[in-house]
């Protein structure tokens, strides 16, 4: 594929985003920056956020993993569901209740100034490195199809990735990533969905043929009954579960679109609406890898390997650039280009609002001092995003998706403690050893998981590190607990 069409294509797609930006950033302020004055329509949110939550990740990955894991993937995505039933019907009206910016605020008004700051650190860490790792595969797949070709080298290339989000962000805010989500998860849909359409013509199936075969073929497995095995129903359901109410309920990012609702109810018909999406999106993105390997197979194709063994992730880039058609080339560009930057604008969007209101004070600042703070933190972490991508790819990894929810339960576990202790006891703690509590957990976590194989009878972790993680963070404060909380905290808490 041309260089030159596919940096036409990249700039054109930037352009409608420029222009999106130019039209919802007018007249704006902190409060369209934070929370786009309150006024986002829910159907809008919904439908935007199923970019946010799938990523570059789920468009190579998801699809790449098929034929290592079939369809076993469904059984998180069901876990998901349960997952956000309890971030909308008892996290959200707990951050409606407490008109908050910030979630993390909520941890300050329950334990105290330490374990606000530990929260808001957390979340900051976590989603640096997790949408770092979901840059760093759109940024290797465009280094592959463009870069490399004219020469750039990756550091620049992912540099003009990064600056081309800022550029669009640094004004509007969460006003204007409420509508380019909209548009990419748009895109990303039609991608899929094209690409689905496109394999099945070059297999001459029709749609009930495609179904069929789909459903006989060796990839359709979705359970898993062996307890021993890694993808074991009720270990992937119950993670699926806790990941959704930690990288939704308990991330600034997510909620921080849900909290741009006009009130509580519009919230929640989004989060519901929203779930039920999830799940038919994420049997497309199933159904495309399927297709695939079977595609491949028919067509006598041999699939990148490492080590004698397929590279998922290179799967469907490999396919599409190289053995599918011109246009089904650009449509897989198109999508991987929408549905990653999707979910990095609003990243930096998040990390800015967690560190402004969380570490700066935000809230004793004039306007004029507000926005200009604004526009140096947007710049620095856009500048650290960069830097863990290049360190990232340094380092790299065989499955991105299986890297990002082994980020997201070392680094999540500490919140999913901490909000837990606060929602289900009334127990104070000793806010200034939280800090410390916050760090052991996820060590002895590590080790418990690197060792669980030799003490628990062969038994090995998997994302369910979360929920250990979690549950020592959990034990630790209710070792820090103090007792109950007075009246007088009661009564603030509630307020």
């Amino acid at each position: 594929m041309s260089p030159a069409l596919v940096l036409g294509l990249i700039a054109a797609y930037f352009l409608i985003l420029i222009f999106i930006s130019y039209l919802t950033s007018k007249n704006t302020d902190s409060d369209t920056f934070f929370l786009a004055n309150r006024q986002s329509p829910w159907y809008v949110v919904a439908f935007g956020m199923i970019g946010t939550t799938l990523s570059g990740v789920t468009f190579v990955s998801i699809p790449g993993m098929v034929q290592k894991a079939q369809f076993s993937y469904l059984q998180m995505v069901l876990g998901y569901v349960l997952g956000y039933f309890v971030v909308a019907t008892v996290l959200m009206p707990l951050y409606y209740r407490l008109n908050l910016v910030s979630i993390y605020t909520y941890l300050e008004q329950r334990f105290g100034y330490w374990s606000y700051k530990t929260g808001a650190a957390f979340f900051l860490l976590s989603r640096t490195l997790g949408a770092a790792i979901r840059l760093f595969l759109v940024a290797g797949v465009l280094q592959l199809a463009v870069f490399d070709e004219l020469g750039i080298p990756f550091s620049v290339s992912v540099f003009i990735t990064i600056a081309l989000i800022w550029v669009y962000t640094f004004r509007g805010g969460m006003k204007t990533i409420i509508w380019t989500d909209t548009f990419q998860t748009t895109a990303m849909l039609l991608a899929v969905g094209t690409s689905i359409w496109l394999i099945s013509e070059e297999l001459n199936f029709s749609f009930q043929e495609m179904v069929q075969t789909i459903q006989v073929s060796e990839y359709s497995q979705v359970f898993e009954w062996d307890v021993k095995e890694n993808d074991y129903f009720l270990k992937q359901f119950l993670s699926g579960a806790f990941i959704t109410i930690v990288m939704t309920g308990l991330d600034q990012d997510m909620m921080q679109k849900n909290l741009s609702c006009r009130n509580i109810g519009e919230a929640q018909k989004n989060m519901f609406w929203f779930s039920v999406i999830l799940v038919i999106v994420n049997i497309l993105f199933l159904s495309l890898g399927a297709l695939l390997y079977i595609y491949a197979s028919s067509k006598g194709i041999s699939l990148p390997t490492e080590g004698g063994k397929i590279v998922g992730d290179d799967v469907f880039p490999f396919l599409a650039l190289n053995h599918f058609s011109y246009f089904s080339g650009i449509v897989f560009l198109l999508g991987i280009i929408a549905i990653t930057y999707a979910s990095a604008d609003s990243a930096l969007t998040a990390l800015t609002t967690s560190f402004c209101v969380d570490f700066l004070n935000f809230r004793d600042k004039t306007e004029h001092a507000r926005v200009r703070t604004r526009y140096v933190v947007h710049l620095g972490f856009s500048l650290l995003m960069v830097l863990v991508i290049l360190i990232f790819n340094i380092l790299n990894s065989d499955n991105v998706i299986t890297a990002v929810f082994i980020v997201a339960g070392y680094t999540y576990g500490p919140l999913l403690g901490l909000y837990s202790f606060g929602l289900y006891t009334k127990r104070a703690v000793r806010d200034r050893f939280v800090p410390a509590v916050c760090i052991i957990a996820p060590l002895l976590t590590y080790v418990i998981s690197y060792n669980s194989k030799e003490w628990f009878w062969g038994y090995e972790f998997g994302f369910e590190v979360l929920l250990l993680n979690g549950f020592l963070t959990f034990t630790g404060l209710m070792g820090l607990s103090t007792g109950k909380m007075d009246d007088l905290e009661l009564a603030q808490e509630k307020a």
